[in-house]
Protein backbone atom coordinates (compact mmCIF):
# COMPACT_ATOMS: atom_id res chain seq x y z
CA UNK A 1 0.00 0.00 0.00
CA UNK A 2 2.88 2.39 0.94
CA UNK A 3 4.20 1.56 -2.74
CA UNK A 4 1.24 2.20 -3.80
CA UNK A 5 0.54 5.26 -2.45
CA UNK A 6 4.07 6.87 -3.48
CA UNK A 7 3.86 6.17 -7.11
CA UNK A 8 0.45 7.58 -6.44
CA UNK A 9 2.18 10.64 -5.14
CA UNK A 10 5.01 10.85 -8.10
CA UNK A 11 2.43 10.56 -10.54
CA UNK A 12 1.17 13.99 -8.91
CA UNK A 13 4.46 15.38 -9.06
CA UNK A 14 4.65 14.71 -12.76
CA UNK A 15 8.33 13.62 -11.81
CA UNK A 16 8.37 12.68 -15.84
CA UNK A 17 8.46 15.84 -16.76
CA UNK A 18 11.55 17.06 -14.71
CA UNK A 19 13.20 16.58 -17.75
CA UNK A 20 12.52 19.74 -19.06
CA UNK A 21 14.68 21.20 -15.70
CA UNK A 22 17.42 20.36 -17.76
CA UNK A 23 17.29 23.86 -19.57
CA UNK A 24 18.69 25.05 -15.39
CA UNK A 25 22.44 23.20 -16.86
CA UNK A 26 22.63 25.54 -20.21
CA UNK A 27 24.91 28.31 -18.77
CA UNK A 28 27.11 26.06 -17.26
CA UNK A 29 27.49 23.91 -19.80
CA UNK A 30 28.31 26.04 -22.90
CA UNK A 31 30.55 28.22 -20.56
CA UNK A 32 32.96 25.09 -20.71
CA UNK A 33 32.75 24.73 -16.70
CA UNK A 34 30.14 21.85 -16.66
CA UNK A 35 32.93 19.40 -14.24
CA UNK A 36 33.74 22.36 -11.74
CA UNK A 37 32.21 20.26 -8.90
CA UNK A 38 31.33 23.19 -6.54
CA UNK A 39 29.32 25.24 -9.72
CA UNK A 40 28.13 21.56 -11.10
CA UNK A 41 26.76 21.33 -7.17
CA UNK A 42 24.93 24.46 -6.99
CA UNK A 43 23.30 23.66 -10.19
CA UNK A 44 21.58 20.82 -9.79
CA UNK A 45 20.63 22.52 -6.33
CA UNK A 46 18.96 24.78 -8.65
CA UNK A 47 17.38 22.12 -11.09
CA UNK A 48 15.68 20.66 -7.88
CA UNK A 49 14.29 23.54 -6.24
CA UNK A 50 12.85 23.81 -9.87
CA UNK A 51 11.29 20.48 -9.92
CA UNK A 52 9.32 21.54 -6.50
CA UNK A 53 8.25 25.00 -8.50
CA UNK A 54 7.24 22.79 -11.67
CA UNK A 55 5.49 20.43 -9.74
CA UNK A 56 3.75 22.81 -8.15
CA UNK A 57 2.27 24.08 -10.75
CA UNK A 58 1.44 20.79 -12.19
CA UNK A 59 -0.65 20.01 -9.23
CA UNK A 60 -2.25 23.42 -9.00
CA UNK A 61 -2.71 22.79 -13.01
CA UNK A 62 -4.46 19.47 -12.61
CA UNK A 63 -7.30 21.00 -9.47
CA UNK A 64 -8.43 23.88 -11.57
CA UNK A 65 -8.50 21.36 -14.93
CA UNK A 66 -10.23 19.01 -12.50
CA UNK A 67 -13.29 19.05 -14.49
CA UNK A 68 -11.80 18.74 -17.91
CA UNK A 69 -9.86 16.12 -17.28
CA UNK A 70 -12.62 14.01 -15.70
CA UNK A 71 -14.01 13.79 -19.67
CA UNK A 72 -10.61 13.53 -21.23
CA UNK A 73 -9.73 9.78 -22.56
CA UNK A 74 -6.01 10.70 -21.51
CA UNK A 75 -5.88 12.70 -18.68
CA UNK A 76 -8.98 11.05 -16.67
CA UNK A 77 -6.47 8.73 -15.12
CA UNK A 78 -3.98 11.49 -13.63
CA UNK A 79 -4.38 11.15 -9.55
CA UNK A 80 -6.58 14.04 -8.90
CA UNK A 81 -9.31 13.64 -12.12
CA UNK A 82 -9.21 9.73 -11.12
CA UNK A 83 -9.98 10.30 -7.54
CA UNK A 84 -6.79 8.76 -5.85
CA UNK A 85 -5.93 12.21 -4.86
CA UNK A 86 -8.39 14.20 -2.98
CA UNK A 87 -8.84 18.12 -4.06
CA UNK A 88 -8.18 18.77 -0.17
CA UNK A 89 -5.00 16.63 -0.48
CA UNK A 90 -4.07 18.53 -3.57
CA UNK A 91 -4.16 22.00 -2.57
CA UNK A 92 -1.89 21.02 0.62
CA UNK A 93 0.50 20.01 -1.62
CA UNK A 94 0.58 23.04 -3.73
CA UNK A 95 0.75 25.05 -0.34
CA UNK A 96 3.69 22.30 1.18
CA UNK A 97 5.71 22.91 -1.96
CA UNK A 98 5.41 26.54 -2.79
CA UNK A 99 6.53 26.99 0.88
CA UNK A 100 9.55 24.30 0.70
CA UNK A 101 10.48 25.47 -2.78
CA UNK A 102 10.71 29.33 -1.82
CA UNK A 103 12.55 28.61 1.46
CA UNK A 104 15.02 26.52 -0.37
CA UNK A 105 15.41 29.69 -3.12
CA UNK A 106 15.64 32.20 -0.41
CA UNK A 107 18.63 30.19 1.57
CA UNK A 108 20.59 30.01 -2.03
CA UNK A 109 20.72 33.75 -2.74
CA UNK A 110 17.90 36.69 -3.12
CA UNK A 111 18.14 36.72 -6.33
CA UNK A 112 17.58 33.21 -7.10
CA UNK A 113 14.61 33.66 -4.69
CA UNK A 114 12.88 36.34 -6.66
CA UNK A 115 13.39 34.62 -9.95
CA UNK A 116 11.99 31.54 -8.26
CA UNK A 117 9.09 33.88 -6.99
CA UNK A 118 8.17 34.91 -9.99
CA UNK A 119 8.74 31.61 -11.92
CA UNK A 120 5.78 29.96 -9.62
CA UNK A 121 3.63 33.36 -10.03
CA UNK A 122 3.78 32.98 -13.76
CA UNK A 123 2.50 29.76 -13.00
CA UNK A 124 0.02 30.26 -10.79
CA UNK A 125 -1.54 33.03 -13.23
CA UNK A 126 -0.73 30.67 -16.28
CA UNK A 127 -3.08 28.17 -14.72
CA UNK A 128 -6.06 30.25 -13.57
CA UNK A 129 -5.94 32.96 -16.59
CA UNK A 130 -3.18 33.01 -19.36
CA UNK A 131 -4.14 29.33 -20.54
CA UNK A 132 -7.33 30.58 -22.01
CA UNK A 133 -5.85 32.75 -24.56
CA UNK A 134 -4.66 31.45 -27.56
CA UNK A 135 -0.80 32.53 -28.39
CA UNK A 136 -0.14 33.99 -25.02
CA UNK A 137 -0.75 30.78 -23.42
CA UNK A 138 1.74 29.19 -25.47
CA UNK A 139 4.46 32.40 -24.64
CA UNK A 140 3.99 31.85 -21.38
CA UNK A 141 5.24 28.44 -21.82
CA UNK A 142 8.05 29.54 -23.37
CA UNK A 143 9.03 31.92 -21.02
CA UNK A 144 9.06 29.72 -18.08
CA UNK A 145 11.51 28.03 -20.26
CA UNK A 146 13.60 31.24 -20.66
CA UNK A 147 13.04 31.93 -16.33
CA UNK A 148 14.43 28.43 -15.97
CA UNK A 149 17.97 29.38 -18.52
CA UNK A 150 18.06 32.56 -16.00
CA UNK A 151 18.20 30.51 -13.35
CA UNK A 152 21.11 28.68 -14.32
CA UNK A 153 22.96 32.01 -14.97
CA UNK A 154 22.21 33.53 -11.84
CA UNK A 155 23.17 30.55 -9.91
CA UNK A 156 26.38 30.36 -12.11
CA UNK A 157 27.17 33.56 -13.00
CA UNK A 158 27.80 32.71 -16.28
CA UNK A 159 26.06 34.56 -19.43
CA UNK A 160 23.96 32.29 -21.91
CA UNK A 161 25.17 33.82 -25.20
CA UNK A 162 21.94 35.38 -26.88
CA UNK A 163 21.83 33.19 -29.76
CA UNK A 164 21.52 30.23 -27.60
CA UNK A 165 19.04 32.14 -25.51
CA UNK A 166 16.32 33.00 -28.29
CA UNK A 167 16.54 28.72 -29.91
CA UNK A 168 15.64 27.81 -26.11
CA UNK A 169 13.26 30.53 -26.82
CA UNK A 170 11.58 29.53 -29.88
CA UNK A 171 12.28 25.80 -29.66
CA UNK A 172 9.65 26.11 -26.32
CA UNK A 173 7.50 28.21 -28.37
CA UNK A 174 7.50 25.42 -31.19
CA UNK A 175 7.37 22.08 -28.94
CA UNK A 176 3.95 24.20 -27.58
CA UNK A 177 2.54 24.72 -30.72
CA UNK A 178 3.30 20.73 -31.58
CA UNK A 179 1.63 19.69 -28.13
CA UNK A 180 -1.53 22.13 -28.88
CA UNK A 181 -1.28 21.06 -32.63
CA UNK A 182 -1.93 17.45 -30.94
CA UNK A 183 -4.58 18.52 -28.50
CA UNK A 184 -6.80 19.94 -31.12
CA UNK A 185 -6.27 16.85 -33.62
CA UNK A 186 -6.43 14.24 -30.96
CA UNK A 187 -9.56 15.18 -29.01
CA UNK A 188 -11.26 18.77 -30.39
CA UNK A 189 -11.60 21.59 -28.63
CA UNK A 190 -13.03 20.24 -25.74
CA UNK A 191 -9.69 19.41 -24.13
CA UNK A 192 -8.30 23.14 -23.50
CA UNK A 193 -10.51 26.37 -23.43
CA UNK A 194 -7.49 28.09 -25.67
CA UNK A 195 -8.45 25.14 -28.22
CA UNK A 196 -11.81 26.90 -28.91
CA UNK A 197 -10.16 30.02 -30.74
CA UNK A 198 -7.40 28.01 -31.99
CA UNK A 199 -7.69 26.82 -35.83
CA UNK A 200 -5.53 23.76 -37.21
CA UNK A 201 -4.18 25.59 -40.01
CA UNK A 202 -2.68 28.61 -37.53
CA UNK A 203 -1.09 25.93 -35.28
CA UNK A 204 0.46 24.76 -38.79
CA UNK A 205 1.68 27.86 -39.39
CA UNK A 206 2.84 28.82 -35.78
CA UNK A 207 4.54 25.28 -36.06
CA UNK A 208 6.79 25.75 -39.06
CA UNK A 209 7.14 29.76 -38.04
CA UNK A 210 8.81 28.21 -34.67
CA UNK A 211 10.78 25.14 -36.34
CA UNK A 212 12.64 27.74 -38.88
CA UNK A 213 13.20 30.30 -36.33
CA UNK A 214 14.70 28.05 -33.57
CA UNK A 215 16.93 26.75 -36.38
CA UNK A 216 18.03 30.01 -37.73
CA UNK A 217 19.23 31.05 -33.95
CA UNK A 218 20.79 27.94 -33.52
CA UNK A 219 22.49 28.24 -36.68
CA UNK A 220 23.46 31.52 -36.18
CA UNK A 221 24.92 30.89 -32.40
CA UNK A 222 27.21 27.48 -33.91
CA UNK A 223 28.48 30.67 -36.19
CA UNK A 224 28.90 33.64 -34.03
CA UNK A 225 29.83 32.33 -31.28
CA UNK A 226 33.74 31.39 -29.82
CA UNK A 227 34.24 27.81 -27.93
CA UNK A 228 35.08 28.41 -24.08
CA UNK A 229 39.52 28.57 -24.60
CA UNK A 230 39.72 25.44 -22.36
CA UNK A 231 43.04 24.05 -22.86
CA UNK A 232 43.07 19.73 -23.03
CA UNK A 233 45.78 16.97 -24.02
CA UNK A 234 44.05 16.77 -27.29
CA UNK A 235 44.34 20.46 -28.18
CA UNK A 236 47.99 20.60 -29.52
CA UNK A 237 47.39 17.53 -31.38
CA UNK A 238 44.02 18.80 -33.28
CA UNK A 239 46.06 21.58 -34.02
CA UNK A 240 48.62 20.17 -35.43
CA UNK A 241 46.31 18.53 -37.87
CA UNK A 242 43.80 21.54 -38.35
CA UNK A 243 45.87 24.84 -38.35
CA UNK A 244 43.79 27.65 -36.14
CA UNK A 245 41.77 24.56 -34.73
CA UNK A 246 40.11 26.95 -32.23
CA UNK A 247 38.94 29.44 -34.95
CA UNK A 248 36.90 27.18 -36.70
CA UNK A 249 33.35 26.97 -36.37
CA UNK A 250 33.05 23.21 -35.45
CA UNK A 251 29.71 23.49 -34.05
CA UNK A 252 28.40 24.52 -37.00
CA UNK A 253 28.82 20.39 -37.48
CA UNK A 254 25.96 19.73 -35.00
CA UNK A 255 23.45 21.72 -37.15
CA UNK A 256 22.10 18.92 -39.19
CA UNK A 257 21.80 16.65 -35.99
CA UNK A 258 19.24 19.60 -34.91
CA UNK A 259 17.48 19.89 -38.26
CA UNK A 260 16.72 16.18 -37.79
CA UNK A 261 15.37 16.44 -34.36
CA UNK A 262 12.96 18.74 -35.17
CA UNK A 263 12.13 17.09 -37.98
CA UNK A 264 12.05 13.82 -36.23
CA UNK A 265 9.86 15.78 -33.63
CA UNK A 266 7.41 16.82 -36.26
CA UNK A 267 6.93 13.74 -37.83
CA UNK A 268 5.94 11.90 -35.12
CA UNK A 269 3.33 14.66 -34.38
CA UNK A 270 1.47 14.29 -38.38
CA UNK A 271 2.23 10.45 -38.07
CA UNK A 272 1.56 9.10 -34.80
CA UNK A 273 -0.22 12.12 -33.04
CA UNK A 274 2.18 12.11 -30.16
CA UNK A 275 2.86 15.79 -29.95
CA UNK A 276 0.66 15.77 -26.46
CA UNK A 277 2.96 14.57 -24.72
CA UNK A 278 6.55 15.62 -25.53
CA UNK A 279 8.65 14.22 -22.81
CA UNK A 280 6.94 10.59 -23.38
CA UNK A 281 8.52 11.33 -27.23
CA UNK A 282 11.61 12.68 -25.94
CA UNK A 283 12.49 9.61 -23.49
CA UNK A 284 10.87 7.06 -25.56
CA UNK A 285 11.65 7.51 -29.53
CA UNK A 286 15.03 5.83 -30.23
CA UNK A 287 15.76 7.52 -33.25
CA UNK A 288 15.15 11.24 -31.38
CA UNK A 289 17.29 9.61 -28.10
CA UNK A 290 19.95 8.77 -30.65
CA UNK A 291 20.31 12.25 -32.32
CA UNK A 292 19.84 14.11 -28.59
CA UNK A 293 22.78 12.01 -27.30
CA UNK A 294 25.01 12.17 -30.45
CA UNK A 295 23.96 15.99 -30.19
CA UNK A 296 25.46 15.79 -26.36
CA UNK A 297 28.47 14.05 -27.10
CA UNK A 298 29.86 16.09 -29.42
CA UNK A 299 28.91 19.33 -27.81
CA UNK A 300 31.17 18.01 -24.97
CA UNK A 301 33.59 17.02 -27.22
CA UNK A 302 34.14 19.89 -28.82
CA UNK A 303 33.81 21.99 -25.25
CA UNK A 304 35.83 19.66 -22.77
CA UNK A 305 37.64 17.38 -24.68
CA UNK A 306 39.03 19.10 -28.18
Amino acid sequence: MKQGRLYTMLRVLRVNQWIKNLVVFTAVTFSGQLFDIALLSRIIYAFLTFCLLSSTSYVLNDIIDYPFDKKHPIKRFRPIASGEVTIPEATFIVFLLTLISLIISLIFSIQFFLLSLVFILLHFFYSLYLKKYPIIDIFTISVSFMLRAFGGEVVSGYHIPIWLLLTIFFGSLFMATVKRHAELVSHGKEARLSLFRYKEHLLDFLTNTFATTTIIAYSFYTYFEKLPTTKTIFTDFFAGIFPEFEARKWLMVTIPLVVYGIARYAQLLYEREEGERPEKIITNDTPLIVTIGLWGFIIVSLIYIL
